[in-house]
């Protein structure tokens, strides 16, 4: 399968570190003109250093309206959108009645008002071409159980899954198609580093071996499956969540 992505203009938010960036790279690397976008202005100076020639970057914050409008608005035309975006804003798991509000909607914020936020600035000119991709990074979380019990984070996760519905079924008839890659684990940044050395060994054995292919996935996993997603191989799927978790 050849996937290629010549004279296609790409948007991927949460570029900073970890999945993002590596989405980012390998879209470059295949052609398009690839805008990485993040928060994290240190962590796009190492996106962009690491990255092909080709990939810009974009210092931006998901749950500002207004930014967001700009900052598309200063791209141009986006062909794809790829809202990478998430994460738990720094939070633990804790006892439902312990949490404040604001850690409640901080998490919700980034991860679901953003998806929707990034998808409303780009839908006006996909409907314009006839064509478009939008591609969001759910988790487990938002199909199952949050692993570090973050109610929010689950939350906001289902909350995606079904944003991505709902516009798929909107925005079909213009040729636009909207589906979700939902990763398992994967040591992608340094959220999940703390993630992981938590476990601790044995909590760390234990949930190798709950994964059929009895492996953590990689950034390559999960970027493989949005590069399908958002190819010409993938015109006649919308409205899907591909769970990318080696089997659970």
């Amino acid at each position: 399968m050849d996937i290629t992505f010549p004279d296609r203009t790409v948007l991927v938010t949460g570029a900073g570190h970890g999945i993002g960036r590596g989405i980012a790279h390998a879209f470059a690397g295949l052609g398009a003109r690839t805008i990485g976008a993040d928060l994290n202005a240190a962590g796009l100076t190492e996106t962009r250093a690491g990255g092909p020639n080709n990939l810009e970057t974009l210092t931006l914050d998901v749950t500002d309206r207004a930014a967001v409008q700009a900052a598309v608005a200063s791209i141009g035309a986006v062909d794809i959108l790829v809202h990478s975006a998430g994460g738990v804003r720094g939070q633990v798991g804790r006892p439902v009645e312990d949490i404040p509000e604001p850690d409640w909607h901080a998490i919700l914020a980034v991860n679901l008002t953003g998806a929707f936020l990034m998808a409303q600035a780009v839908i006006p000119a996909m409907k314009a071409a006839g064509r478009g991709r939008i591609v969001t990074i759910s988790s487990g979380a938002g199909i199952g159980v949050s692993l570090t019990g973050i109610q929010a984070y689950a939350a906001a996760k289902a909350g995606e899954i079904g944003l991505t519905r709902q516009l798929a079924h909107e925005l079909g008839p213009f040729g636009i198609t909207v589906n979700s890659v939902a990763p398992g684990f994967v040591r992608s940044n340094p959220t999940t580093e703390r993630q992981w050395e938590a476990y601790g060994p044995d909590g760390q054995q234990r949930l190798v071996q709950a994964i059929a292919l009895r492996r953590l996935g990689t950034v390559a996993d999960i970027t493989h499956a949005v590069l399908f997603l958002a190819s010409d191989y993938a015109g006649w799927i919308t409205g899907q969540t591909l769970s990318v978790d080696g089997g659970k």
